[in-house]
């Protein structure tokens, strides 16, 4: 087993970082290696394992053996705490000036227990131009020992002059059926549930695994996809809305708490805690650097999960309206939400493609809204006053 086992449907992209991180022990070396460079540009769209076959590449760079999958070094680079791996994920609409210079001061310093100091950058498309240049100057001369592993939907959504000095790796999404199979053969789902949970998640793969695995995601599903038959008074909006908020809120806590306390748990363990000897006084000033550090990353992570929660609704909702425009056009093009056909053509037959369109065009303002950071709550009051009538918006506008 190896970390990029778990890539799905990306059997080019593997060979690439394989053969890269194979040259990069070469390159460590003073040796040519002219499969690996400093500077990846890794785009695909949603679903697709962009930060996931980042953190595999990054784990193959700092591994002995070039990604074993179990050993501590790959341990800690999954777990996010890895000291040579450093993992960016935005916290706001945009990176700032001022936290890129801090990054790029961090990116000079050597790596402490392996070859390379490997830096991960989540959706580089948000770089303001001033930001981007400051990038920029450290693309063009990077530490000998550091590597920019940066993500990013489309190349077309990053700078040029950036995008210039980048090796880029295109991911697809994966087809249904690599994804269900895989579900299958690795996590032992069954395969009917794993077929099911393939078409549902449209592609993406961490929703698809979480669909076949867990009943709560299912029921939560079952939920949004009920939306369209409960909005009938302008009442059921608003609370329907604040249901959606609370219950992506419990989801976010359920997934996130435990990997906050194993990761407190891991950093102890790390540094020692209760060992004794000589040279161990400053371990627990150590400690709580290192715990204060953690507490910083789980706020982001929190948040960033939230975010995916409340991506969740807006997919399953957005799936379901174009099922129904499937069926209003008399396509025979297979719905999305099979399992459920008889209640997508009822809402189809209540009103006319104008009227579908106009609740996807409310789906996506409101995805905007979202990633703009407007209120969670007034954004859903929003979308579902209008799913239950899309003409009041069209006469308020």
């Amino acid at each position: 087993m190896t970390v990029f086992d778990r890539i799905i449907g990306q059997e080019h992209a593997v060979t690439e970082f394989t053969h890269a991180a194979s040259d990069a022990k070469l390159a460590a070396r003073g040796e040519r290696g002219d499969a690996m460079t400093h500077a990846w540009l890794v785009t695909g769209p949603p679903g697709s394992g962009r930060s996931t076959i980042a953190v595999a590449f990054a784990a193959a760079l700092v591994c002995a053996e070039g990604g074993c999958g179990h050993c501590q070094d790959c341990r800690n680079v999954e777990a996010g705490m890895h000291p040579d791996v450093e993992h960016i994920i935005p916290e706001g609409i945009s990176y700032s000036i001022d936290d890129t210079r801090a990054l790029i001061e961090r990116a000079a310093l050597r790596p402490i227990r392996s070859s390379w100091h490997v830096i991960i950058i989540e959706d580089v498309d948000r770089f303001r131009p001033d930001a981007a240049s400051t990038l920029l100057k450290s693309l063009e001369e990077p530490p000998p020992q550091t590597v920019w592993l940066l993500c990013a939907p489309t190349v077309d959504d990053v700078f040029p002059t950036i995008r210039s000095r980048c090796r880029h790796v295109l991911l697809n999404t994966p087809g249904l059926g690599a994804i269900a199979e895989q579900l299958s053969s690795r996590y032992g789902i069954d395969p009917a549930m794993a077929a099911f949970a393939a078409r549902v998640s449209q592609g993406h793969i961490g929703r698809a695994r979480a669909i076949a695995s867990d009943d709560m995601v299912r029921l939560r599903r079952k939920e949004i996809l009920e939306i369209p038959s409960q909005v009938k008074q302008v009442s059921n909006c608003f609370e329907l809305a604040a249901k959606i908020v609370a219950n992506a809120t419990a989801d976010a806590d359920s997934i996130v708490g435990p990997l906050d306390s194993g990761d407190e748990a891991d950093i102890r363990m790390a540094y020692g805690e209760g060992s004794e000897g000589k040279g161990l006084k400053g371990v627990d000033r150590q400690i709580k650097s290192a715990i204060k550090d953690l507490e910083k990353r789980a706020k982001s992570r929190h948040r960033r999960v939230l975010s995916d929660q409340y991506n969740r609704v807006l997919l399953d909702l957005t799936a379901l309206y174009r099922d129904v425009l499937v069926v209003q056009s008399g396509s025979d093009l297979q719905l999305i939400n099979e399992d459920i056909r008889p209640a997508i053509e009822n809402v189809a037959a209540q009103d006319g493609t104008t009227q579908t369109l106009m609740r996807i065009d409310a789906l996506n303002e409101a995805r905007d809204q979202l990633f703009a950071n407007v209120n969670p709550l007034s954004v859903f009051e929003s979308l579902l006053v209008t799913l239950r009538q899309p003409t009041l918006s069209t006469v308020v506008g």
